[in-house]
């Protein structure tokens, strides 16, 4: 009788542990020459899905306004509490996945977030569908917090920059297909099916990851979880994004927004106090006081405001000077299209000799040359579309080589925590880009959109300036990891 009920009550507690450690890659996978680029692609899944979402929930705003019969106000909260959440959690997500696994927190991350999207699709009610974005965008984190971090850690260090510039290529690919493809959904199926997307494109990644993806070879545990540090983080980006939010012009008093910003920098200064005391905090702020890391952490801010805020600009530009919407598409395709290409050919083009840091002031110098000739030039599609695409060219020689000096300098066993603040500066300046430039168009009635596009390129232009001068400050020769690399 034992020996027909021991194989069952093994397995029972065999099945809750399988759920929460890392399964390795099958042998014939993982001793293949390429099998870093296999798990380069799986990280891909997640780098295209994270941009197209974000680039194609926007077109279902009329549509959720008419169903829900609520104000376009209310509306922005689908994109707004999404937001809000993803850069709250990317830090912890990643001290999480440095301790635990990243690779089971970026296959838990597909779960969520497929989930989650499915259940958007399906939302009753505003209400609802707001709250399945938080969720959404808690699976979100687990999956950007770590997808840097799984490359860095997968590919060779001498690949390491065109893995990064892949992995971004996917990004700008998820981008420049999230208009097309959100207004012929809208358009078809219905604003649900623009959440339903995600569904069968998160089942194929999760089987992918599962069989494609290294164990985590590298940690870094963690005696506990610093709470208090995640309710002042948590407090302090909501409190800066519903700031800048504010003052981009919602109908709110310019004293809600002074308090908002008050309260960012006061919770900012708690985390970091916190940071400093706790016995297992969120964050190793020595990471900060390496140069590369500091640097390119701004740099990276810098590049994705410069990156979004053309997003912003150019469809409110074109469409009051009478441009169609297939017109205006197609321009601003022009964008992602040169990032893309700069992200994976730029190997190709730049000599062999260019170090990371030539390449970052390269691609941000010709960033500036780009929003220069668009300040010089008549704002329409026919001037915008070159410029865009030397835009997207010089941002995508830079991108990838900022993030190879960032996680070059980075610990092996704090890969996870460095993705997460790569991905951290990204969301911050994804949602300054769009704030800042919305900002410049509702202060500029008088002239009229021309007037206030000329503002916000001139806001985009003082960015990407930050972004040479913080290439250009980084250090020269490559550092050693801030605690040293683990050979494991």
């Amino acid at each position: 009788m034992t020996s027909r009920t021991t194989p069952p009550r093994a397995a029972r507690r065999r099945w809750p542990a399988a759920l929460v450690q890392e399964r390795p890659r099958p042998e014939g996978i993982r001793s293949r020459p390429g099998a870093w680029r296999l798990a380069v692609a799986t990280v891909c899944f997640g780098a295209f899905m994270g941009q197209l979402d974000a680039s194609i929930v926007t077109l279902t705003y009329g549509s959720l306004s008419t169903q829900f019969h609520a104000s376009l106000a209310a509306v922005e909260w689908v994109s707004l509490a999404y937001l809000i959440t993803l850069v709250a959690l990317l830090v912890p997500v990643g001290r999480l996945a440095d301790a635990r696994g990243r690779k089971l927190f970026y296959l838990y991350g597909f779960v969520v977030f497929t989930a989650a999207s499915a259940a958007c699709g399906l939302a009753p009610s505003l209400g609802a569908l707001i709250a399945f974005r938080v969720v959404q965008a808690a699976g979100a984190a687990m999956l950007q917090a770590n997808s840097v971090a799984l490359v860095a850690t997968s590919a060779p260090r001498e690949k390491m920059r065109t893995a990064l510039g892949v992995q971004a290529a996917a990004q700008a690919l998820g981008l420049a297909l999230g208009p097309t493809l959100g207004g012929a959904l809208v358009a078809t199926l219905g604003w649900r099916w623009v959440f339903g997307i995600n569904v069968p494109i998160g089942l194929a990644a999760l089987v992918a990851g599962h069989y494609l993806l290294p164990r985590t070879r590298s940690r870094n545990p963690v005696p506990g979880f610093d709470w208090p540090g995640l309710a002042w983080l948590a407090t302090a980006t909501t409190a800066l994004l519903l700031g800048v939010s504010a003052a981009s012009g919602l109908p709110v008093p310019g004293w809600a927004a002074a308090v908002l910003f008050a309260v960012a920098a006061c919770a900012a200064w708690a985390f970091a106090v916190r940071q400093r005391r706790a016995a297992a905090p969120l964050l190793d702020l020595a990471l900060l006081r390496v140069p590369a890391v500091s640097y390119g952490l701004v740099g990276a801010l810098s590049g994705y405001l410069v990156l979004f805020g053309p997003l912003v600009l150019v469809p409110i530009v074109l469409t009051a000077a009478g441009s169609s919407e297939l017109t205006t598409g197609l321009v601003l395709t022009a964008l992602p299209a040169g990032f893309a290409l700069a992200a994976t050919g730029a190997d190709t083009f730049l000599p062999g000799t260019l170090t990371d840091r030539g390449r970052c002031v390269l691609g941000a110098a010709v960033a500036s040359g780009a929003l220069a000739t668009m300040l010089a030039l008549p704002v329409t599609a026919g001037c915008l579309a070159p410029a865009l695409a030397l835009l997207g060219l010089g941002l995508g020689t830079f991108t990838p080589a900022n993030n190879t000096l960032i996680m070059g300098a980075v610990p092996a066993g704090s890969s996870g925590t460095g993705g997460g603040l790569v991905n951290m500066a990204r969301g911050l300046g994804t949602a300054l880009g769009v704030a800042l430039v919305t900002l410049a168009l509702h202060l500029a009635p008088a002239g009229g959109a021309p007037s206030g596009a000329r503002w916000a390129l001139l806001v985009l232009l003082a960015a990407s300036g930050l972004a040479v001068l913080a290439a250009w400050a980084g250090p020269r020769r490559r550092q050693a990891p801030a605690h040293g690399s683990s050979t494991t």
